[in-house]
């Protein structure tokens, strides 16, 4: 095993503790139009093959299933599978749950006519192995659509406030904004069979105060969880606090009677050529 791929799996190996850290289901709940709005674009049908891709708890896969398509929802950190079993159940529909890493996918090529992900694929350090894998597991004809946050909308702007505080990815890491590009995913696709369309849509965060809402991530959401819990010991966390806190203030549109912002997303449909 070479350094570079000990350090890949390093890597991988504190994403997955990272995802598996709070209570990602919680928050999931709060972005559960992502998922929907992603099944709705790709135009999920019955009886179609379906694929989700860091599929958390369920987003996407869920809906999907709704539709009537057989799904399996696959993630680097299964943990998250308890969650989204149980959510499956309540809304009375059955998947496949199935561990997997979104750079290396255990599937034969063109195995799938929908390949989704909703806020999940991203979060996967090589950007360009990420998008191979999507084209080759997409049958030709079949749609590839993700939604991922806007690089410049609240949450892409929340990750740039987070980062100083944070140690610097390795060099092989793209940053998880880069899928909220429209110019950096046409380069990812640039040599693929795919036809790509942009779309940007609004998720309204809503809570009793700009604080309460940092606060909130902080208790449930992996990445601000280990931040935090870091930061913390060496006096850090409450600075990182209060910049969050301050471009939750700026970007709040209820005033003095609570916390209403927009974060804009980008959803991705790449439909692969015949």
């Amino acid at each position: 095993m070479s350094a570079i791929t000990d350090e890949v799996q390093a890597l991988k190996d504190a994403h997955r503790k990272t995802w598996a850290s709070g209570d990602y289901a919680r928050v999931a709940e709060l972005v559960t139009e992502v998922g929907e709005t992603v099944v709705k674009r790709a135009g999920v049908r019955a009886g179609s093959d379906v694929l989700d891709v860091a599929a958390g708890t369920g987003n996407a896969s869920i809906p999907a299933a709704r539709a009537g398509a057989r799904v399996i929802a696959t993630d680097l950190t299964p943990e998250l599978f308890t969650a989204g079993r149980r959510r499956a159940q309540r809304g009375g529909v059955e998947l496949e749950w199935l561990a997997a890493d979104a750079e290396d996918l255990p599937f034969e090529d063109e195995r799938f006519d929908f390949v989704l992900s909703s806020l999940g694929v991203q979060f996967a350090p090589r950007h360009e192995l990420v998008a191979s894998e999507l084209v080759r597991v997409c049958r030709p004809g079949g749609v590839i659509v993700l939604g991922n946050w806007a690089a410049d909308g609240y949450i892409g702007r929340f990750w740039t406030v987070m980062g100083p505080y944070m140690p610097p990815p390795p060099d092989f890491a793209s940053p998880p904004a880069g899928w909220g590009s429209a110019a950096h995913v046409a380069l990812l696709f640039a040599e693929h069979p795919v036809e790509l369309t942009f779309e940007r849509y609004t998720l309204e965060f809503v809570a009793e105060s700009p604080a309460a809402f940092v606060d909130t991530l902080a208790d449930f959401y992996g990445p601000l969880v280990q931040a935090r819990n870091k930061l913390a010991a060496a006096g850090r966390w409450e600075a990182l606090r209060d910049e969050l806190i301050a471009l939750s203030s700026e970007l709040n549109q209820a005033g003095d009677n609570g916390f209403q912002a927009p974060s804009e997303y980008l959803v991705i449909l790449a439909r692969r050529r015949k």
